[in-house]
């Protein structure tokens, strides 16, 4: 019952740390992407396309077209990837319609900001930086939602099936995938050169920033721990859910037997390691290194086939 109980906790952390992300998404999108007629990758950059053109509203069209591509999130990905995009497509469409109706109002309280597409211009004329705060706020929130097992449907269901079966970053993906839907921007009358030069600027840091917010989470850290209090210090980590190896070693100068603890943790499980060991063993000798990656039960899966004999 007590495991039960964790797993639904686990799962409706993941609800609400997507939410988050979505909602980081959608601020992006509307108070710096929209407004400067930038067109970005993705499901959303299509709608904003759509939206220029004719002023179909975005999350319209993000919601209509993520519903075809869920077919193949049910069969490769699973119901429970599913359920997530279902949820993350929703919610976004939800999120989109909101943020750009309380964008839409700012505009009116302050109507010397309005723009072009009758939204506020929240940094003045200046598109380049409209392009990087729109990347970077669209970046973290994506990437906040793709580490929590979520999406937002559209080219995110395309490189997380890729990324399923083949050694490659999400962010690298997203950013082959969202090249078409970019340079498609160019169909508009009145777009130029620079207007889709821009639109590359947003969807080139959007894959960086996506792929250092995965990257930074999914760090991994190799710990050799000296310990005459070994046992205690193993238990103590094996309660945090870590597995824990004990080797066998030896003093050169004394010739004392002893015992090595090694632990492979994630860097944000650093501190509570450095406390549980501190809290035994002050006087504990500890060695900790970063390692350029960890596969395995509890880290990230080998996504290369093997040979076939």
């Amino acid at each position: 019952m007590q495991l039960a109980t964790k797993k639904m906790l686990y799962e409706i952390k993941d609800y609400i740390v997507i939410t988050f992300g979505l909602l980081l998404y959608a601020i992006g999108f509307n108070c710096f992407q929209l407004p400067y007629g930038l067109v970005g990758g993705g499901v959303a950059g299509l709608g904003s396309i759509i939206f220029f053109g004719t002023g179909f509203p975005v999350q319209y069209t993000f919601f209509i077209v993520n519903g075809v591509l869920l077919l193949a999130a049910i069969k490769i990905l699973g119901w429970r990837f599913c359920l997530k995009t279902i949820y993350g497509v929703t919610a976004l469409s939800i999120l989109l319609g909101l943020v750009q109706g309380g964008v839409e109002y700012y505009g009116q309280l302050n109507p010397e900001l309005i723009g072009e597409y009758n939204m506020p211009l929240l940094v003045d004329d200046n598109k380049f930086m409209a392009a990087l705060l729109a990347a970077g706020v669209e970046g973290i929130g994506l990437g906040i939602v793709l580490l929590n097992n979520g999406s937002t449907g559209g080219t995110d269901i395309i490189a997380s099936i890729i990324n399923k079966y083949k050694d490659v970053t999400l962010g690298q993906m997203m950013m082959l995938c969202d090249i078409i839907i970019v340079s498609s921007c160019m169909i508009l009358p009145d777009r130029t050169l620079p207007d889709l030069l821009y639109g590359f600027i947003v969807l080139f840091t959007l894959s960086i920033v996506v792929d250092y917010v995965i990257d930074r989470s999914r760090q991994s850290v190799q710990f050799f721990i000296f310990s005459e209090h070994y046992e205690e210090i193993a238990a103590g980590i094996a309660e945090t859910h870590r597995g824990v190896t004990i080797l066998n070693g030896q003093g050169w100068y004394t010739k004392a037997e002893r015992k090595v603890l090694v632990v492979l943790a994630k860097k944000r499980e650093s501190t509570n390691i450095f406390r549980i060991i501190q809290s035994i063993d002050p006087a504990a000798f500890v060695s900790q290194s970063k390692v350029i990656g960890v596969y395995g039960e509890g880290f990230d899966k080998i996504k290369v086939k093997a040979e076939k004999k």
